[in-house]
């Protein structure tokens, strides 16, 4: 089985040592993705813009190693406040509402940047490709 390992440059997959997806055999995840753009966290204070953003950098690490959204079989969620969650799932509903992947939304105490309202994780089956 290969395995693809890529990193996207963001700044703590070097200084804390993973990659932003990794592809084995038929499947691939990503790593946390947050609304952070060239080091920034973009979209401060609106959790459903920083979902788009978030989904759509682990869709487009997904998408380096030949997954498409509907590829999709499972989600995570963490969001910072309750609060955030009926916007979080609705930004989620707009990119997955057709493939419908497994999924699970937690509220956590905090994210590593307090600016971050949510974090999600993309995992993906390829079957044969």
């Amino acid at each position: 089985m290969t395995t693809t390992r890529l990193g996207s440059g963001g700044p703590w997959e070097q200084r804390y040592g993973y990659s932003r997806v990794v592809r084995a055999g038929e499947r691939a995840w990503t790593a946390g993705c947050t609304a952070t753009v060239d080091g920034l966290v973009v979209h401060v204070g609106d959790a459903a813009a920083q979902t788009a953003q978030a989904l759509r950098i682990g869709l487009a690490a997904l998408a380096e190693v030949g997954a498409e959204p509907g590829d999709v079989v499972r989600t995570r969620m963490y969001v910072t406040d309750r609060l955030h969650a009926d916007e979080v799932g609705r930004a989620h509903n707009v990119v997955f509402g057709a493939v419908r992947p497994a999924a699970t939304l937690v509220v956590v105490a905090g994210l590593l940047d307090p600016e971050h309202l949510v974090e999600v994780e993309l995992e993906a089956y390829l079957g044969d490709r």
